[in-house]
């Protein structure tokens, strides 16, 4: 543990660390990580100020609606129905939208410094130094052109003469992969099948144990002639079941021969990637000499696209696949999962199909634990009442007779609902994405990312709003109370004064809970700690060909005083060069693996966004309803900012991390951001349509307020001429290997250890 004055530098440095020395120093996704924690507490703060100072002074003395509790009058339900008080929530509601809206687009222009370019392909920092803003990424090619590349370079060549600097055309790394797997097990096998029949030809002395052996001298008696016998009889068996799979044509020598054979076959398809004449991975890295032709081509393509009704295409374009091409601007070659290159695209549907559809499933039925537990006991219940009923009761008299059993029993389900919201569903949903093989690891993460928002908002807003324990059994009651045709107010009810009210109060405690109690489990660290920890006892391997499962990167086995450095007086700077570099990495990252060349992250950025993406959205629903939650959200993202951002410059810190991405894992963010002002729309809308006036002007006007919303612009970015008529050259940036190259191609030193 380090002492007062060290832990007092080490805060005074995670004070003073700007964005830029986060984005250098972590790397981009830790800086937008931080960005949005500060951007958010400094939303909600702006919000905080006319909620406490208006709104909650409205709904405790204007406010004349007959409650029972102190914490109802605080609410928007001590106010009657049909109040003109009412209008005041609807200024606050315009205030909120205003607020938001300008906030967000402050932390959108404050994150141009960790991205190297902006919506539109231009540079965001006129620092930036990477050859992705010179690269677009084509898909859809026929993976014969891995063989002849020529035809592609002189197609693009015709398209922008003068202008292409260089086609980059992966080999197939995902069969590539496959095929190395399967190379390396028809060799286990071999060694395995070839240690076994040379077993046989040990003498029987050294088999069975005689005199001589290690049970020599040690049995005695009758002992010794029983093991004989069972070793003879063992023997026997072997014989027999040799001898009757030889009459099948199943013989060891016959099944070396076919090992031998596929051996052969694979060596010689191995031999075709390392001579280049594999087939392509469908895929190609087109480098431009200008960025004005890199954003042109892609406009280009994308246009061609949309107007592809009547369009006839040459004979080379028909060769090409032109038709199926998908032209995008290329991610970071860091980025990038190269052991995926190539895979088909058929089987990329498949697997997404098949992921999000045990998602919807899941969502709907078993969202949460206690709908897992509600569904065990409903099956429970059909198998055998008696027994459940027997259960129940066995549980009730456990819990009365035994002030501990109550206490356990009390906060078991709270810990359930923690463990499963906090490590399990995320761990889960992030192995799925992992599964669906996404090209690129923000691609990954963003599928996480979305992931994760669906299942907190519906067990942590809408299923804790509407007090159920699963989607399905809401839906089934909003059905059975609409098309039964009775007289039913299922909408009224849940905005009524005491539903209302236990919704607002149990969203109050439940960011007071994440605030304090979520926020400190990630203070002590635990999970860095159990794996550093776990590490010194895992077995070193001789051959890793995952090193993405096996390397931890861990901060212990890197100089403490670098990661202080830059942040502490009196110490020399770390080196200012862009991460984005060749030269400055080790390039050889990349052997046959599934990993990025950048290394593996120890801090699950989908997961966090999406838990304070939910806590954003929970304090803006309910900002109105309750003007206390809207304090403790702002609490909450300063307590973890402060937190995050220590973590990440002493805890989860890793080296070579790119200081500028490409955005799109942050865009999203900002695009769910914006879902949130909706979210607190349409329930402001849904209350004033319930409780507003009776001319319903309130609901009308909201309704407006939301559709102006949708229709103002999303993003402050637009076309800067003054970068585009300064075009930067690649040859100002490369120098040396590009990093798309050398990423591309794998390495066979594997292979040669084999022999």
């Amino acid at each position: 543990m380090p002492g007062p004055a060290a832990l007092a530098a080490k805060l005074l440095a995670v004070w003073h660390a700007t964005g830029r020395e986060i984005a250098r120093h972590c790397g981009a996704d830790a800086a937008q990580f931080l960005l949005i924690e500060g951007g958010s507490a400094a939303v909600l703060l702006s919000i905080a100020a006319p909620a406490l100072l208006f709104l909650l002074p409205l709904n405790l003395y204007a406010g004349d609606s007959i409650l029972d509790d102190q914490f109802s009058k605080t609410t928007i339900n001590h106010i009657t129905k049909g109040s003109p008080l009412l209008w005041i929530h609807f200024v606050f509601t315009v205030i909120v939208v205003v607020l938001v809206h300008f906030g967000i687009s402050a932390i959108q222009e404050r994150l141009r410094i960790t991205r190297f370019r902006d919506n539109f392909g231009n540079l965001s920092d006129p620092s930036s130094n990477s050859t992705a803003i010179f690269t677009i990424m084509v898909q859809g090619l026929p993976k014969i052109i891995g063989a002849d590349r020529a035809v592609l370079h002189e197609y693009f060549q015709y398209r922008y003469p003068g202008k292409v600097y260089k086609v980059i055309v992966p080999m197939d790394l995902c069969a590539l992969d496959d095929l190395a797997n399967e190379l390396l097990r028809v060799r286990d096998e071999i060694s395995w099948l070839v240690a076994r029949m040379d077993s046989r030809l040990l003498p029987d002395d050294d088999y069975d144990g005689g005199e001589g052996g290690l049970g020599g001298g040690v049995e005695q008696g009758g002992w010794k002639g029983i093991r004989h016998c069972l070793i003879c009889c063992w023997k026997w068996w072997k014989g027999f079941c040799a001898d009757v799979m030889a009459k099948f044509g199943y013989t060891d020598d016959e099944r070396l021969r076919k090992l031998q054979e596929v051996r052969a076959e694979l060596e010689n398809e191995l031999a075709d990637y390392k001579e280049g004449h594999a087939p392509g991975a469908g895929v190609a890295f087109v480098m431009f000499r200008d960025v004005y032709t890199a954003n042109k081509a892609v406009q280009d393509f994308q246009n061609e696209k949309r107007r592809r009704i009547g369009k006839f295409f040459s004979l080379l374009e028909l060769r090409l696949r032109r038709n199926q091409w998908k032209v995008e601007r290329a991610p970071l070659a860091t980025d990038i999962y190269w052991k995926n290159m190539g895979t088909p695209r058929l089987s990329l549907k498949l697997r997404r199909v098949f992921v999000n559809t045990c998602l919807m499933l899941v969502l709907l039925f078993f969202s949460s634990p206690l709908a897992v537990i509600s569904a065990l006991k409903s099956a429970g219940r059909i198998i055998n009442a008696e027994a459940m009923d027997n259960a129940q009761n066995w549980v009730a008299w456990v819990q009365s007779s035994s002030w501990l059993a109550s206490l356990v029993f009390q906060f078991l389900p709270n810990v359930i609902i923690f463990v499963s919201m906090y490590i399990v569903i995320p761990s889960v949903l992030s192995y799925l994405s992992k599964f669906e093989r996404h090209l690129t690891v923000s691609g990954e993460q963003k599928a996480a990312l979305l992931k994760m928002v669906c299942f907190f908002l519906v067990n942590l807003i809408i299923l804790r709003g509407l007090v159920e324990s699963s989607l399905e059994s809401a839906i089934l009651k909003m059905g059975r109370c609409y098309l039964d045709g009775e007289d039913c107010k299922r909408i009224e009810h849940y905005l009524s004064a005491s539903f209302l009210s236990k919704s607002c109060l149990s969203s109050l405690a439940f960011l007071i809970t994440s605030t304090f109690l979520g926020i400190s489990y990630d203070l002590l660290a635990p999970i860095p700690w159990i794996k550093r920890n776990l590490q010194k006892f895992r077995k070193n391997d001789m051959l890793q060909l995952v090193p993405e499962q096996s390397e931890e990167y861990q901060l212990e086995n890197q100089d403490t005083n670098g990661l202080q450095r830059p942040l502490m007086q009196n110490e020399s700077a770390y080196d200012n060069s862009s991460m984005d570099n060749p030269e400055g990495q080790d390039l050889s990252v990349y052997p046959i693996t599934g990993s990025s060349p950048a290394p593996k992250q120890t801090f699950d950025f989908a997961q966090y966004y999406a838990f304070n993406l939910t806590i954003f959205a929970l304090t803006l629903v309910y900002c109105s309803f309750a003007p206390l939650v809207v304090p403790v959200g702002v609490v909450y993202f300063g307590y973890r900012y402060v937190v995050d951002k220590y973590n990440f410059l002493f805890v989860y810190r890793v080296r070579g991390f790119p200081a500028g991405n490409d955005g799109r894992l942050i865009d999203t963010v900002i695009f769910i951001m914006r879902i949130c002002v909706d979210l607190f729309l349409m329930a402001m809308l849904l209350f004033f349509s319930v409780q507003g006036d009776s001319t319903k002007l309130q609901a009308i006007f909201t309704l407006a307020l939301l559709v102006m919303y949708k229709l103002l612009p999303s993003s402050s970015d637009s076309l800067q001429s003054t970068l585009l008529e300064g075009v930067q050259t690649i040859e100002n940036v490369v120098d040396g290997p590009i990093d798309y190259e050398i990423y591309s191609q794998p390495r066979f030193d594997w292979d040669n250890s084999q022999g």
